[in-house]
């Protein structure tokens, strides 16, 4: 089949443009999420917990995880919280607290509120929100107000810090979302 004249270069046209589209589809190029990690919730900066140390009202209440990854706790100072578990936590207070301040600390610690998520692009209502436990990118979406008309509802990019690497992965409506991630919705070409 031979193609001449100006039909046949609106449709090498027509041809680049739809490869030069195919090549600028925002996720699809990215490389996949590694699967989450096993294993409980590791504390973070943003991160709220409430502290509890029986017997002791003036240690009881609740603490910010700082930007530098620390928990500041009266008697005790600052406390490294960044990358531990709750229980880890626990025990990090009832060792510090064992320091010449209590003989046999007993401690219990909780998270009140998650750091949040944010998401971006093609949702009604970008922005931040808070992270609820076991929430997928639709759920994320769904919180944002939904999906706006010229949405990519098939495909999104989620950026999160792996490996102490900020990085960008693709994702689908069904991919677990992380406290701290910054969900990117694409708009679709056609």
């Amino acid at each position: 089949m031979q193609i001449g004249g100006s039909a046949g270069a609106r449709f090498l046209a027509a041809l680049a443009l739809f490869s030069l589209l195919a090549g600028c589809t925002g996720a699809g190029s990215l490389p996949a999420l590694p699967e989450a990690g096993e294993g409980p919730y590791q504390l973070g900066a943003g991160d709220r917990v409430r502290l509890v140390v029986f017997g002791q009202e003036e240690l009881t209440g609740e603490y910010l995880v700082s930007d530098s990854g620390y928990v500041t706790v009266p008697l005790v100072g600052a406390v490294q919280a960044e990358d531990l578990t709750i229980r880890q936590f626990e025990e990090q207070i009832s060792s510090e607290l064992k320091k010449g301040i209590l003989v046999d600390p007993n401690t219990t610690a909780e998270i009140v509120t998650y750091r949040p998520f944010y998401i971006l692009g093609e949702t009604k209502s970008p922005g931040q929100y808070a992270y609820v436990p076991r929430m997928t990118v639709l759920t994320a979406v769904s919180i944002s107000g939904g999906y706006t008309f010229r949405a990519d509802q098939e495909l999104v990019s989620i950026t999160r810090t792996v490996d102490g690497q900020l990085s960008e992965f693709q994702a689908d409506p069904l991919t677990y979302v992380e406290p701290g991630d910054v969900i990117n919705v694409y708009e679709r070409y056609f």
